[in-house]
């Protein structure tokens, strides 16, 4: 697997690309599939910052229940991301998660 990703110099134009593909969440126990199935744009760079701030919505399991953590989470291109991670909304299809860049 890729060395960990730089989140501090990941943009929206990063994460795009991937839209549908999985990313792992690993656990000490084991690992979950998130599928990455939004990158949504929040505004313009501000000032004093680097980047334009940006959000990403995963998709897992419909009866998947987790707090708001900083999960590990492994890519095939990526490698390791350690993300602040929220869940937003659950329903029959998915439980959905969002980590906020700004």
């Amino acid at each position: 697997m890729p060395p960990k990703f730089d989140l501090l110099t990941a943009t929206a134009d990063v994460f795009t690309p991937l839209i549908g593909q999985v990313f792992e969440v690993v656990f000490p126990d084991g690992r979950l599939p998130w599928t990455l199935a939004e990158v949504r744009p929040l505004g313009p760079i501000g000032q004093g910052r680097n980047r334009a701030p940006f959000s990403l919505t995963f998709h897992g399991a419909p009866t998947l229940r987790l707090p708001q953590h900083i999960y590990r989470l492994e890519h095939a291109t990526l490698g390791t991301l350690e993300i602040f991670v929220v869940p937003i909304a659950g329903d029959a299809g998915a439980t959905k998660f969002e980590a906020i860049f700004t």
